[in-house]
C-alpha cells in the first residue's frame, strides 16, 4: 500500500496551492480519505475528509472555506485545493486512508486511519 503525496511548495500568502494524493495497493473506493497537517512544533492537525462516495465532507475550523477536499475513484487520488493561504497554513501536508463502511461518517481522529502519505511541505510566505 502506497499513498503519495505531491503539490506541496512555497506559497505568497494569498495564494493557492492545490495537493494530491495517489494511491496503490487498496480498493480506494472502499476508503474514506483525509488530510492531516503539522506546523513546526505543533501538534497534528484535522484538515478535511471525504467519504467512500464522495458524498460527504469535512474540514477543520481553521481552513473552512477556504480549502476544498475532492476525490477521483477512477484515478485513485484525492485532492486537496487550498486557497487564500496564509502563514498558520504553512505546515508538513499528511494525506491517510482507512477503509470504512458505506453508513460510516467522517472520521478526524488520526489515530483511526490506517496508511498514511509521506508528507508535503507547504510553506506560505510574505
Amino acid at each position: 500500500v502506497q499513498l503519495q503525496a505531491s503539490g506541496g511548495g512555497l506559497v505568497q500568502v494569498g495564494g493557492s496551492l492545490k495537493l494530491s494524493c495517489a494511491a496503490s495497493g487498496i480498493s480506494f473506493s472502499r476508503y474514506q480519505l483525509a488530510w492531516f497537517r503539522q506546523g513546526p512544533g505543533k501538534e497534528r492537525e484535522f484538515v478535511a475528509a471525504i467519504t467512500r462516495s464522495g458524498g460527504t465532507t469535512s474540514y477543520g475550523d481553521s481552513v473552512k472555506g477556504r480549502f476544498t477536499i475532492s476525490r477521483d475513484n477512477d484515478k485513485k487520488t484525492v485532492h486537496l485545493q487550498m486557497n487564500s493561504l496564509t502563514h498558520e497554513d504553512t505546515a508538513n501536508y499528511y494525506c491517510a486512508a482507512v477503509s470504512t463502511i458505506l453508513s460510516v461518517g467522517i472520521i478526524t481522529t488520526p489515530t483511526k486511519y490506517t496508511y498514511w502519505g509521506q508528507g508535503t511541505q507547504v510553506t506560505v510566505s510574505s
